[in-house]
């Protein structure tokens, strides 16, 4: 069984520190690593949180390995992912996957960062359709067209 996600005191430093390093255009987990800001659904308040983008098939995605937390609740209302290091603003239009489409998504960035491992029932070695059926679970956002 998966476990289960908690943002308890580590993980929280652990951002913090992430969150200063690429800000500052220091690549954290390869070239992967970028500040996801979205809109807050409620306070309307700009949001930051450090994520990962893989590159799957020529397009580029955002997973949420630990699941449906506050920055997948924001794209869903607000469907604009603006991701950032350093120098570099992109924004984005964001559709997010069906399970068909994830299964192979989800495959790729659990190999490309097996930390987040421990978070799927799926194995790195199981195929696609392994994944497909987690995807509820883990979300994922194709980065459509740019808007910047």
């Amino acid at each position: 069984m998966a476990r289960k996600y908690r943002l308890g005191v580590t993980r929280k430093a652990v951002n913090a520190v992430v969150k200063a390093l690429l800000a500052r255009g220091i690549p954290v987990a390869g070239a992967t690593g970028w500040l996801l800001t979205t809109r807050g659904r409620k306070s309307g308040a700009d949001r930051t949180t450090p994520v990962n983008v893989v590159e799957v098939a020529g397009d580029r995605w955002l997973v949420s390995p630990y699941g449906t937390v506050g920055w997948v609740h924001n794209l869903r209302a607000g469907a604009t992912a603006r991701l950032w290091r350093g120098r570099t603003r992109e924004t984005w239009e964001v559709e997010e996957a069906d399970a068909a489409t994830a299964g192979p998504v989800l495959r790729a960035y659990v190999r490309k960062i097996p930390v987040t491992a421990p978070f799927f029932d799926a194995k790195l070695t199981d195929p696609p359709e392994a994944f497909a059926a987690e995807a509820d679970r883990h979300p994922v956002f194709r980065l459509a067209r740019s808007r910047a």
